[in-house]
């Protein structure tokens, strides 16, 4: 709207310059070709009645050709602005208004309807685009919703508390509603949602774990705790080379696992390439994927150096997992069993208490005292970090609630403490690679976790085993694939995932070659990232 107001007021300063030169010349004309002078606010009036035709005063008629003359170019000159304005100003306005709009209902059906937006729900929007799953988004804020329309995204304005506005969202044809706005919203979503349709599946996310039995009791068939889950998977990441317990390996039968695995500085194999460190010849696991400086590069070259802070996406025996994590972890600081956690929101509380039941020395810091703060202040504050002993840390968890003060907080650990590794939780996808950049070793997003859970509840089709990881892991159908080999379908080179396992009649199927078939009833385990994983979905299923 900015643009229009402009163009207005630029257009009332043209309108009021041409009556401003009009006045003066008819008053020279008066005075020249009439013998008759005329005062400056006489002259405005006739010059007025002319530009809008509405009439000429006691002035007319005129004796001389020239004031004539004159009258017919102001007349000219109304109707010539009528038209101009039209086009220009009116018509533009009136189609504005209509585009800008927002839409108040929709015709889809057998839709998810997710109450309301927020940056979070894009991961849970791609997986559902992804599996082909209808959705509209039921957000109370006008702007926004035109906003989403404007990017070919379907929404609806309204108070999703409203049966009406639910209804508005077809409710009545709808195969699952997500209340996702706050918790005290969230518990009257579902009573409305339920009301209208008690079949519905409903599905709430919390913030606070405490209200999480008031939603069930409100009527949600599940609720997601995202913001417990990422806590204590950044504590995990945190304290992998202190106790074995902590490390987050997904065991798929007796003979296969598959993890991720940071390298850290000084470590055996940083500096190598994947080739020279023997991971597959040697120790018998395959790296089927690898982050690095935040991008995921599915089926890295051999060539292809491992620098510090790479995460390799491994699989293999879970012993030969267990030795290739021994030569990624740094001898320098593998003593160090101190970890610092700013912020002491619902993550950083979950992550604290689950270092502190393991018995690792955890020390929170946070710029409110309350239970459980052992330094009040900002971790963005170098004087803070080093009354917590930052340098003699093993890690930092940030579990701040605003991106652009962990990214901060990153370069602020990274020029006190180098060596210390700053495990951090980001709100927005696009800001992981931003904190990378800043020299975090880990970061995971909550609208990551939040979106992997919301997934495998909605869509019976797909399991997702890793909703706390920055890999992605599903158990998934791949009707596309009936019929086909392995080697034939090409999955790694065409999608970049690998079918890690397959179930079949009851029987788990690990050693995979590119012979193998997939057959009807089949259902696959594959891993990737998030989006390597969208593609295979869309290829496959």
């Amino acid at each position: 709207m900015n643009t229009w107001w402009r163009r207005i007021f630029l257009s009332l300063v043209a309108v009021l310059g041409i009556i401003l030169v009009y006045t003066f010349i008819y008053q020279w004309g008066m005075m020249v070709y009439e013998d008759d002078p005329q005062s400056y606010a006489h002259a405005i009036q006739v010059v007025i009645e002319s530009l809008t035709t509405a009439g000429f005063g006691g002035d007319a008629p005129w004796e001389s050709t020239e004031m004539n003359l004159l009258i017919v170019a102001m007349n000219l000159t109304g109707v010539l602005l009528v038209f101009l304005a039209l086009p220009l100003l009116v018509v533009p306005l009136f189609q504005q208004a209509l585009q800008d709009r927002p839409p108040e209902l929709t015709d889809l059906s057998n839709h998810v309807i997710i109450c309301s937006y927020t940056p979070r729900a894009d991961v849970l929007r791609t997986e559902l685009e992804a599996a082909n799953v209808p959705y509209v988004f039921v957000d109370d804020d006008p702007d926004t919703v035109v906003e989403l329309t404007h990017d070919g995204i379907e929404a609806i304005v309204g108070d999703p508390e409203q049966e009406e506005t639910l209804r508005a969202a077809n409710i009545d044809f709808a195969r699952a509603l997500v209340a996702d706005v706050d918790d005290e919203t969230n518990a009257t979503v579902i009573l409305s949602a339920k009301q209208l349709r008690d079949d519905l599946r409903v599905v709430s996310v919390v913030e606070d774990d405490d209200v999480a039995s008031y939603h069930r009791y409100a009527g949600a068939d599940e609720v997601v705790r995202p913001r417990r889950v990422l806590g204590r998977s950044l504590a995990k990441k945190a304290t992998t080379s202190i106790f074995a317990e902590f490390q987050d390996t997904i065991q798929l039968g007796d003979k296969v696992a598959i993890t991720e695995l940071l390298i850290q500085g000084d470590s055996d194999i940083a500096g190598q390439t994947i080739a020279e460190s023997g991971i597959r010849d040697r120790m018998g696991v395959t790296v089927i994927g690898a982050w690095f400086n935040g991008e995921f590069v599915p089926v890295p070259r051999p060539d292809q150096r491992i620098d510090e802070n790479t995460i390799l996406l491994v699989t293999g025996g879970r012993d030969d997992i267990t030795e290739l994590k021994a030569r990624t972890i740094s001898r320098a600081t593998n003593h160090r069993d101190r970890v610092i956690v700013g912020g002491y929101g619902i993550v950083g509380r979950n992550a604290a208490e689950l270092l502190t039941s393991g018995g690792i020395s955890c020390t929170v810091v946070e710029t409110a005292a309350g239970d459980g703060i052992d330094i009040v202040g900002s971790v963005t504050d170098e004087e803070i970090l080093q009354t917590a002993a930052v340098s003699d840390s093993r890690a930092v968890i940030l579990a701040l609630d605003d991106d652009t003060t962990t990214i901060f907080a990153t370069l602020v650990v990274k020029q006190l403490a180098p060596d210390v590794e700053v495990i951090a939780r980001a709100n927005e996808t696009e800001n992981i690679r931003k904190l990378y950049q800043a020299g975090a070793e880990y970061v995971l997003a909550l609208s990551t976790v939040t979106g992997r859970m919301l997934t495998s509840v909605l869509l019976e089709d797909e399991e997702i085993l890793t909703p706390e990881t920055q890999f992605e892991l599903i158990r998934t159908t791949a009707p596309g694939l009936v019929g086909r080999s392995l080697g034939e379908s090409d999955v790694r080179a065409r999608t970049g995932c690998t079918v890690i396992a397959a179930e079949r009649d009851d029987e788990l199927l690990t050693d995979l070659g590119p012979e193998f078939t997939v057959r009807e009833g089949d259902t696959l385990i594959v891993a990737g990232s998030d989006e390597t994983v969208n593609q295979f979905i869309s290829f496959a299923c």
